[in-house]
């Protein structure tokens, strides 16, 4: 047990401009919570000029950043990738050993989540993990996010189904707790920005268009089209409606994203009438913007997870998110341009405004701050059984 004038030493780990967009009111509602001293370790993309250097959206919120850890990967292929996560868990390492928390909180599915929690679990570190159990066959991802759940001590899963999942990968149940996602709470709860800022941002107008958020990433398992090639495919369908104003966000930065960027940059500089192609939109620009769309495209979990919270289509484009829950509202289709056209024009002639999300539940965000701090509170935890399932 932690003595009672020390205070716990809370780290959350953060890489994109996703992640932090979903941590952030975690990070501050821990912040507040007496007796927590909070480090934030920033990697990865939010420490890349070509990708919007979000770690400043993270200073800019009013947060300290404890340790940066670089990772830039030279070049594009899978093999950059693997010495980057190398680099990753030499710096971590580093800032482990400096910042000594008693508990860091991950979040996903991503490699350098694996390893900042493989870096975490040999050094004997707790890790919470949050949105374990899930399903997205069309990336590595998957993988990645089992292999943390099982380096991970507790776990904080969005659905039921994804806890009994958690479960049956031999997590005792009483560390599985199904908090909800706290994206869907981020849509409920932000205070949008007025349309003027918006528009003053993207430098065109919003109001009363009909406007799609556009976000592809690479499907690392995908073997029938290349990143460049989908994304051509994609870029082909958007021209079939050419009343459809597109904000384009950056992919990630898996293998093949950096042909991603190059097509939709291009695509954007030839019509820069209806189009804008932006690095990060930032959480509160994004939700903001959510709220003034006809429709979200692409492969970004967030189509699923949090989209249907505002009554708008998601058309998900390929396998990268096969297997997620997902609402009605979550219109699935292949990767060619017909394909994509037809699910475009079925979502703009749908109404699923009041559609059921499986991804919200009451009170997500106390209900993971309470988790973590009683999971701190009791340190150091009890060594991990692996939990067999009733015959």
């Amino acid at each position: 047990m932690k003595e009672n004038n020390d205070k716990l030493r809370i780290c959350v780990a953060t890489s994109t401009r996703a992640d932090w967009g979903l941590l952030e009111p975690l990070a501050r509602c821990l912040r507040s919570t007496t007796g927590v001293e909070l480090l934030i370790v920033a990697t990865n993309m939010h420490l890349m000029p070509q990708f919007g250097m979000t770690v400043d959206e993270i200073t800019e919120a009013g947060f300290e950043v404890a340790a940066r850890v670089p990772m830039e990967a030279e070049g594009d292929t899978e093999a950059s990738r693997v010495r980057a996560m190398a680099c990753c868990m030499a710096g971590m390492a580093d800032a482990l050993e400096r910042l000594r928390p008693d508990v860091l909180i991950v979040l996903g599915d991503r490699y350098e989540m694996l390893a900042v929690a493989s870096a975490a679990a040999v050094m004997h570190v707790p890790i919470v993990h949050i949105a374990g159990g899930e399903i997205s066959e069309g990336a590595n991802d998957d993988s990645f996010r089992h292999a943390i759940t099982k380096l991970a001590t507790l776990h904080l899963t969005a659905t039921e189904p994804y806890r009994r999942r958690v479960i049956q990968m031999g997590e005792e149940p009483d560390r599985v707790v199904n908090t909800g996602a706290i994206g869907v709470w981020n849509a409920l709860n932000i205070t949008p920005l007025p349309v003027a800022d918006l528009e003053a941002f993207l430098n065109f107008k919003i109001e009363g268009e009909r406007v799609a958020i556009v976000t592809y990433h690479p499907a690392t398992n995908e073997t029938e089209l290349t990143p460049a090639e989908a994304t051509r495919q994609l870029l082909a369908a958007l021209d079939a409606f050419p009343e459809l104003k597109c904000v384009i966000t950056y992919p990630n930065n898996d293998a093949g994203g950096a042909s991603i960027i190059r097509l939709i940059e291009e695509y954007a500089a030839a019509h820069p009438d209806r189009v804008r192609a932006v690095p990060s939109l930032g959480m509160r620009r994004y939700h903001s913007l959510l709220r003034h769309a006809a429709l979200v495209v692409g492969n970004s979990s967030s189509g699923i997870v949090e989209v249907p919270s505002y009554g708008i289509p998601t058309v998900d484009v390929g396998i990268r998110q096969r297997g997620r829950l997902a609402a009605p509202s979550v219109i699935h289709c292949g990767v060619r341009t017909p394909q994509i056209t037809e699910a475009l024009a079925a979502a703009l002639a749908s109404d699923f405004n009041g559609v059921e999300n499986p991804y919200y539940k009451p009170d997500t965000l106390r209900l993971m701050a309470d988790a973590v701090l009683e999971f701190a509170a009791g340190l150091p935890a009890r060594p991990k059984h692996f939990y067999d399932l009733k015959q």
